[in-house]
């Protein structure tokens, strides 16, 4: 099975100017899906920025609570942040700027989808999966 065939990847939260407020990304529905990857970057390294995931049963995310054990990317710049066969049908990544910071824009990858084919859902985003190619001219 080739991942980039069997994916769905989404824009989740666009580029945030700096502040310290916490920015809480897009709610991704999981039904049909088992497995999560979170992406991006946090522009300051600083102990108190970091991020983690939450989950919940509203689609809307109302009631978003952090999942335990999942805080990543203290003091780092990017994170990859991973979330296998959540509990409730919805999730979101929670980052957490306790010093002023700017974060890239942040992007979820959904796999191990029960179902394909798949195609992803963020805009302007062009796909091509390559088999071997030979060499030459692009």
């Amino acid at each position: 099975m080739n991942l980039s065939e069997n994916c769905k990847v989404l824009m989740v939260k666009s580029a945030q100017a700096a502040g310290t407020d916490a920015i809480t990304t897009d709610v991704v529905d999981m039904a049909g899906y088992r497995e999560v990857v979170f992406l991006g970057s946090i522009t300051t390294k600083n102990a108190l920025n970091f991020v983690n995931l939450q989950e919940d049963s509203a689609a809307n995310g109302a009631t978003l609570a952090d999942l335990a054990g999942t805080k990543c990317a203290s003091n780092k710049t990017y994170f990859k942040l991973g979330l296998v066969r959540p509990k409730k049908r919805y999730c979101a990544l929670k980052v957490t700027r306790g010093a002023s910071t700017a974060t890239g824009p942040v992007w979820a990858i959904l796999f191990k989808a029960r179902q394909a084919p798949l195609s992803s859902a963020a805009t302007d985003l062009d796909e091509e999966t390559h088999l071997s190619p030979d060499a030459g001219t692009a």
